[in-house]
C-alpha cells in the first residue's frame, strides 16, 4: 500500500466495512483524548490540523482517484475532516461529540442543501468539500442547540 493510500484510507479505516461512520467515531475519540490530554489551551490548534487534513485529503484524494475511482468508499480522511469542522468551536464534551457525530453523519449520509452538488467539484476537491459542507451544516445545528440549552433552559 502506498502512502497517500494510507493517508486517504485513515490508515486502513477506509477498508472496513462502514469505514465513513468507524473514521468519525475514531475521530470523536482522538478529539476527546486530545482535549483531556492538552486541553487545547490555543485556540487555533484545531481549525489550523483540520485545514490541514482538508488539505491532505484534497491531495490524496486526487492521488488515488487513478486506482480507487471517483470518490472511493475507502477514503475516509473526508469524514475526519468533516468531523472536525463539526466540532470546531465547540465544547468538547462527551455529550457535544456524541451529538456532533450524530449530526454529521445524518447530513453526510442525507446530503441536503447543496451537499450533493459539491461532489461535482473534480478529483479530491469534491471528495473533501462535501464532508467539509456536512461538517459546517452538524456545527451551525449544533452551535444552535448549544445557545438554546445556553439561554432558554
Amino acid at each position: 500500500m502506498n502512502l497517500n493510500k494510507l493517508i486517504a484510507s485513515w490508515l486502513g479505516v477506509g477498508y472496513i466495512k462502514g469505514g465513513g461512520t468507524v473514521a468519525a467515531i475514531i475521530t470523536c475519540l482522538l478529539l476527546m483524548w486530545a482535549q483531556s490530554a492538552h486541553s487545547f489551551e490555543q485556540v487555533w490548534i484545531l481549525p489550523l490540523a483540520t485545514l490541514l487534513i482538508t488539505l491532505i485529503g484534497i491531495y490524496t484524494g486526487n492521488k488515488v482517484e487513478v486506482d480507487w475511482g471517483k470518490d472511493s468508499s475507502r477514503v475516509v480522511i473526508d469524514e475526519v475532516a468533516g468531523q472536525m469542522v463539526a466540532l470546531l468551536f465547540i465544547p468538547l464534551t462527551n455529550l457535544n461529540l456524541l451529538i456532533g457525530l450524530i449530526l454529521f453523519r445524518f447530513f453526510d449520509i442525507v446530503k441536503p442543501l447543496g451537499i450533493r452538488k459539491m461532489e461535482e467539484l473534480p478529483a479530491g476537491t469534491g471528495v473533501m468539500m462535501d464532508d467539509v459542507l456536512a461538517g459546517v451544516y452538524a456545527n451551525i445545528v449544533l452551535q444552535i442547540i448549544l445557545f438554546g440549552l445556553r439561554h432558554f433552559a
